[in-house]
């Protein structure tokens, strides 16, 4: 892909609680697909990176409301 290229549109689709959770991040999707299709074309190894990092920001999500990871590491450092 050289840098003046023209650029054409293409577009995805993705169920509606994929989209929310993806409003809730910033990052250039549209960079990060673009990527890793190009990688997936040119047959690049380290698409396997590209493809865990959608799979990690696919999977993450907020904690519980009233969350305190201080308090549960706390209670993980008594029981030892």
């Amino acid at each position: 892909m050289n840098d003046g290229e023209k650029m054409v549109r293409t577009s995805v689709t993705l169920p509606k609680s994929l989209k929310d959770e993806m409003d809730k991040i910033d990052m250039n999707w549209s960079a990060l697909v673009r990527e890793a299709i190009r990688r997936k074309v040119e047959g690049e190894h380290g698409s396997d990176v590209v493809e865990a990092v959608i799979l990690n920001e696919r999977l993450r999500r907020k904690p519980p409301k009233g969350w305190d990871s201080g308090r549960v590491i706390r209670s993980w450092r008594k029981k030892r």
